[in-house]
């Protein structure tokens, strides 16, 4: 009855109308409760239940797996889903790599040896600091062009192309601590694509007491991907999940494309533990680009697992186009509205972070 009604009270908490970590967390897991609540019903039925109550208990459970289910369903191949096929006008196939390398994982060895392995045109990394940068450097022939963000905080980030980078930014848009990359690249043959790479804090009690500087940051960036009107890539550790209500919001602000829906979840944190691993760096991208691969790569010694994606940019295929959802009114308002919360909030981050 104990583990019911804590099952039952992390399925009601996401709706909750609260940045506050305690609820915004409870929707990292709703595969794990899915499965759980599953579990207990089954149980229930193997119990003594002379008074019925098990089996009202029973019915609770029952609708918020439903509820769970209804939304966990988009992320799997059982959700019809359409998988476009590029036309004859279409780029060559480009592969990127993007991870989360942990700031404090000093075994460069094994990313190092991954990205020659792999060769991506592109990658990305996150809490990569001044070590990380300097063990890098052995890359930078074959990776010519660079945006580099140096930071102690395990907010650095550091993007590596073989592809002609024409220009990029960095964005502080809601702290000064937190960056974002806006990286213009052109390919070989001749195709452009904007690339942004994210990296907000997560809600929790170790870090920020509330989601606001996360959601405000992410919606920030999805306010100026709907500038740009050019095929875009979003990616990062977003320290959210594709299903919560802010990644909804940051995906009908941008116009983008979620390509987990009717593929799969793609869990990538914590990579030590299976049972408890989360789809939190996630990737999002523009209707021109087509998406022929995701998924997860071996554990590099970070307690993220880095993402490996193949994609062709085709600006002539309009297959994707019934994917795109647009906010309403009443949902720009609130992007707004957590946009200011965002930049309005104090966040509690060392300038030097501390394993």
């Amino acid at each position: 009855m104990i583990l019911s009604g804590l099952l039952v009270l992390c399925s009601v908490f996401p709706y909750v109308p609260s940045s506050h970590w305690v609820f915004r967390v409870c929707s990292f897991g709703k595969i794990q409760l899915a499965v759980l609540i599953l579990a207990v019903v089954v149980t229930g039925f193997f119990l003594p239940d002379p008074s019925g109550i098990i089996g009202y208990v029973q019915a609770v459970l029952v609708l918020s797996l439903m509820d769970h289910l209804r939304i966990l369903l988009r992320y799997t191949p059982f959700y019809p889903s359409k998988k476009p096929m590029p036309t004859g006008n279409a780029s060559e196939k480009r592969t990127l790599i993007f991870a989360n390398v942990y700031q404090f994982n000093t075994d460069f060895g094994k990313f190092i040896s991954l990205i020659k392995s792999r060769k991506p045109d592109v990658f990305l990394t996150m809490e990569s600091n001044a070590d990380w940068e300097q063990a890098l450097r052995v890359l930078e022939n074959d990776y010519p062009y660079q945006h580099k963000v140096t930071l102690e905080n395990t907010y650095g980030m550091h993007l590596y192309s073989r592809l002609e980078i024409e220009n990029s930014t960095t964005h502080f848009f809601v702290a000064r601590d937190i960056p974002s990359i806006e990286a213009h690249i052109k390919t070989k043959d001749g195709y452009r694509f904007v690339f942004f790479g994210l990296h907000p804090p997560p809600p929790s009690p170790t870090e920020e007491t509330t989601s606001k500087e996360r959601d405000g940051d992410l919606l920030s960036a999805a306010k100026r991907i709907k500038e740009l009107n050019k095929p875009v890539m979003a990616v990062g550790d977003f320290n959210n999940v594709a299903w919560s209500k802010s990644s909804d919001l940051f995906r009908k602000t941008s116009e983008l494309i979620d390509p987990r829906r009717g593929y799969g979840f793609v869990p990538t944190f914590h990579a030590k533990y299976r049972l408890l691993r989360f789809p939190i760096d996630l990737m999002f991208h523009s209707k021109e680009i087509l998406i022929e691969a995701l998924k997860t790569l071996n554990n590099f010694g970070s307690d993220h697992l880095p993402v490996y994606c193949e994609f062709v940019i085709d600006k002539e295929n309009g297959q994707q186009k019934e994917e795109m959802e647009t906010a309403t009114r009443e949902e720009k308002e609130e992007a707004e509205k957590m946009i200011e919360e965002g930049k309005e909030e104090e966040g509690n981050r060392d300038r030097v972070a501390r394993e």
